[in-house]
């Protein structure tokens, strides 16, 4: 099918989780793959990765998307191997939690950054990653109640350019931020004074323009592991979207 003039894969944070991941990890609606394909992002350089975008996708000279599958040194308990041939993708701050329209944890985020030549002396560049997983609440008899789980077998990882103008993607009118959400984020607060002790500030972090800045420390697993058992039910669940195509 011919892409229509102007046409853009303009999802939401929840979108993503919610309907797109969601789908990939229960492995239903194979027709998505037109949008996100399948690809271990990791053995592909991320200026070639444009190419290997979604057919429909592949005129979106802002952002891709891409599921990639869980490494087999991660299914073993190993570390995820995010070097390429001519560099290597390094995480950037603390992960965070996405929200479902309605105030529930549906999953999270991780921010990378990619770098050229070997770590940890390699050079930064302008190719960035946001890294998003799924979290499940998973039912548990003993507690009549359910319990949080991140889920691994998929992954929905968005590339994008660092640019000195705002991306469609940041062009999204902004929501406002509920009293839910604030309570949620009140909740992490723990977690990140936990890690601002780690962070490496300089006044040049701010910049807009990709330039040369140090980097906030990659958060570990267990890190991660402790944000989702620190969840609390009420706010887990799946957000029921009645899509009826791509």
């Amino acid at each position: 099918m011919e892409i229509p003039a102007g046409f853009r894969f303009f999802p939401t944070e929840e979108e993503l989780v919610s309907f797109y991941l969601r789908n990939q990890l229960d492995g239903r609606r194979q027709e998505m793959h037109s949008v996100i394909p399948v690809l271990n992002i990791y053995d592909v350089e991320p200026w070639d990765l444009p190419q290997l975008a979604g057919e429909r996708c592949r005129r979106d000279t802002e952002q891709w998307f891409y599921f990639t599958p869980r490494q087999e040194r991660e299914a073993r308990g190993g570390r995820a191997n995010r070097t390429t041939a001519s560099g290597y993708w390094k995480a950037t701050g603390s992960p965070s939690y996405v929200y479902s329209s309605d105030d529930r944890v549906i999953g999270m985020k991780k921010t990378m950054v990619f770098y050229k030549g070997k770590a940890p002396s390699g050079k930064k560049t302008k190719w960035k990653m946001n890294e998003y997983r799924a979290i499940e609440a998973v039912p548990n008899p003993a507690a009549v109640t359910t319990t949080p789980m991140l889920r691994h077998e998929f992954s929905l990882c968005r590339i994008y350019v660092v640019s000195g103008s705002f991306r469609a993607f940041d062009r999204r009118p902004l929501e406002p931020v509920s009293q839910a959400t604030q309570l949620h984020e009140n909740r992490t607060a723990t977690f990140l004074e936990r890690t601002s002790m780690m962070e490496v500030t300089s006044s040049s972090s701010t910049s807009h323009t990709g330039g040369d800045h140090s980097d906030q420390p990659e958060a570990n697993e267990d890190d991660i592991w402790e944000m989702v058992n620190d969840l609390e039910e009420p706010p887990l669940g799946w957000e029921q979207m009645n899509w009826t195509g791509v």
